[in-house]
């Protein structure tokens, strides 16, 4: 069957309807997912350092304060062994102290602030490169996939990374830095004892390993299944009328309570089994305590260390710990920063279309004459739709393409547009083949009318001018005069200036003759209208008819109708049938013939009185 919808459309405006499909999941490779994250930080390797910096010396001001504590422990033990204690002394280093906490306190929040612009940054560029990709990768791969994920790839999961970056980033850095400088001021301070205090991490190390194996697949499963929910959430809205109009509401909320379900099964496991770290993580902790009051209590006793040494080496056990659980909540949060990033980068890695940098990108058809030669195509290799396709449109020529659901006639559009580029054959527009010019410059020729009404959220005159910006206030009211839309947007209270959102009454023949009046303010030698009269009513469709007949004069149109009776005026009607011309020629002349046309102009007049 051919492929009958529009992807231009749903790439750059809003519908009132979505096609949506699943979500596949891709093979999870951690280290690879943050090694493209990582990439991008390049730009920002000042910050960086500036980060790097922030943590190492903050971290190295934060540890002289169990160094200070040790000595005032030890100079009050002392003191009251010899009845005088040196407040003097003691007063100036709780002061050392309480400046190397202050100075702490402040690189920390340097560091935050300078991971936080780092983050943003990166994310802003993430999102920045998505949407460049969105104009580079061909149709047909956004046609086949779901807008629904598509859109989750660019906020939950751009967002997702942004947290990672943001929080587990700064975490982790903190940690590990925190983690290797105690360990060194340990081994000074005592090295018996901080062999003690260190056996403890061991265990800790080992749990933090079995939870990251075991939670890793369902922080995958839980983006893949949350895209999911999402693209089907988008459908149910915005055809929420079919929906109810087919009474599919049991079938719609079976499906999302299935996706829901699968989010809620993997979110909880993922969560749980996260969420064991820090408990286990406090177990480690206490344990340390206990082993260093121990070993510290036979120490003392045998006059191997001093008192103050054991309470330095608990501030200290309580500063190393703090490193594992942050590193846990980091690798937490690290794991779904790289599920998410996984999707991300799958997108971003999609194929390209060929770069274009040689091709003509200025050519001007003058007289507007369109030759399809030889032309061969499918949406897939091994189904073709359109067979050895021949015909040649003269300049001015109204032309009509009719046939069944399914015949190519929408292909053939899409093959003008250059949204599909041919298996072999060449059409050509004033002698120059569609492929020797750039798709921009090929679409630059031809104003479009969809049957499906595009208009995005903004004014009436953005969506009106939108393929001609510069559009006088005169060729919109001449436009609009010409579709019957004037006298509408004249009765609105900021006329042109009225913003169209989803909360603005306007009927779809509305909508419908704007796209028309879009079409005329673009002006351009070629024409592709896609039953453009299909959602106005019969007096207005003589009105539009009318506009057409203006706005086609001098130029090739090309028309897919399915009401023949509003092409009986082309100057050509090709019949297609399954990918083929069956049959062309003037509406009486076909209906001389008698044959496949006949039939389904005779099926229609039985069916409908108007015709």
């Amino acid at each position: 069957m051919a492929k009958e919808n529009y992807s231009l459309g749903q790439v750059q405006m809003r519908s009132t309807g979505g096609r949506w499909g699943r979500v596949a999941e891709k093979p999870h490779d951690f280290k690879k997912a943050w090694k493209q994250i990582l990439a991008y930080a390049k730009p920002y390797r000042l910050r960086i350092v500036i980060i790097l910096a922030c943590a190492v010396t903050a971290v190295l001001f934060n540890l002289f304060g169990p160094n200070q504590l040790k000595t005032i422990t030890n100079e009050v033990v002392d003191g009251m062994k010899s009845g005088q204690i040196d407040l003097a002394k003691i007063r100036r280093i709780s002061i050392m102290a309480v400046l190397f906490y202050l100075f702490s306190t402040c690189l920390m929040y340097l560091q935050n602030v300078m991971t936080t612009l780092t983050s943003t940054g990166i994310t802003n560029d993430l999102r920045l490169d998505i949407s460049r990709k969105i104009n580079h990768i061909p149709l047909s791969r956004l046609d086949s996939s779901s807008f629904g994920d598509l859109l989750s790839r660019v906020t939950n999961d751009v967002d997702t990374i942004g947290e990672s970056l943001s929080h587990s980033a700064v975490q982790m850095i903190r940690g590990i830095v925190t983690f290797l400088f105690c360990t060194i001021a340990m081994l000074i301070t005592h090295v018996p004892l901080a062999i003690v205090a260190l056996s403890s991490s061991l265990l800790g190390f080992f749990i933090m390993n079995l939870i990251i194996k075991k939670s890793q697949r369902f922080f995958v499963l839980r983006q893949r299944y949350l895209g999911e929910m999402n693209g089907h959430i988008e459908e149910m809205y915005a055809g929420h009328v079919i929906v109810k109009s087919y009474n599919g509401e049991r079938d719609s909320l079976s499906r999302f309570e299935e996706l829901n379900e699968q989010l809620y099964v993997n979110n909880y496991k993922s969560q749980f089994l996260s969420g064991m770290m820090m408990p286990f993580m406090e177990l480690v902790g206490n344990l340390g305590y206990l082993m260093v009051c121990v070993a510290g209590a036979m120490m003392t006793a045998h006059g191997m260390i001093t008192f103050g040494t054991i309470i330095a080496f608990i501030i200290y056990v309580k500063i190393f710990t703090q490193p594992l659980g942050m590193v846990a909540q980091a690798i937490t949060s690290l794991q779904s920063g790289a599920a998410a990033s996984e999707r991300v980068f799958a997108f971003l890695d999609e194929q390209e279309m060929d770069p274009e940098t040689e091709k003509i990108h200025d050519f001007k058809a003058e007289k507007g004459e369109v030759v399809f030669d030889h032309v061969n195509f499918g949406y897939t290799e091994d189904r073709p739709i359109i067979h050895d396709f021949n015909f040649t449109a003269k300049p001015g020529m109204k032309v009509a393409i009719v046939g069944p659901t399914g015949a190519g006639k929408t292909t053939i559009v899409n093959l003008l547009m250059r949204f599909y580029e041919l298996h072999s054959g060449h059409i050509l527009i004033d002698g120059k083949k569609t492929t020797d010019m750039t798709r921009e410059n090929v679409r630059d020729l031809f104003g479009m009318v969809l049957q499906d009404t595009w208009l995005f959220e903004g004014s009436i005159r953005d969506n009106l001018t939108y393929g001609k910006q510069d559009a006088t206030d005169e060729e919109l009211d001449r436009a609009c005069s010409l579709v019957g839309l004037a006298k509408f947007i004249h009765t609105l209270k900021d006329g042109y200036d009225t913003i169209i959102t989803d909360a603005f009454s306007m009927s779809q023949g509305q909508r419908q003759l704007m796209t028309i009046a879009r079409a005329m303010i673009c002006n351009r030698p070629l024409l592709i209208l896609d039953e453009a009269t299909s959602s106005v009513d019969t007096r207005t469709e003589q009105l539009v008819q009318n506009a057409m007949e203006e706005l086609t004069k001098g130029r090739t149109s090309f028309t897919i109708a399915h009401r023949l009776s509003t092409i009986r005026d082309a100057d050509v009607i090709l019949v297609m049938r399954e990918g083929d011309i069956v049959e062309q020629g003037s509406h009486e002349e076909l209906l001389r013939q008698n044959g496949f046309y006949a039939e389904l102009w005779n099926s229609q007049f039985v069916n409908a009185e108007e015709i």
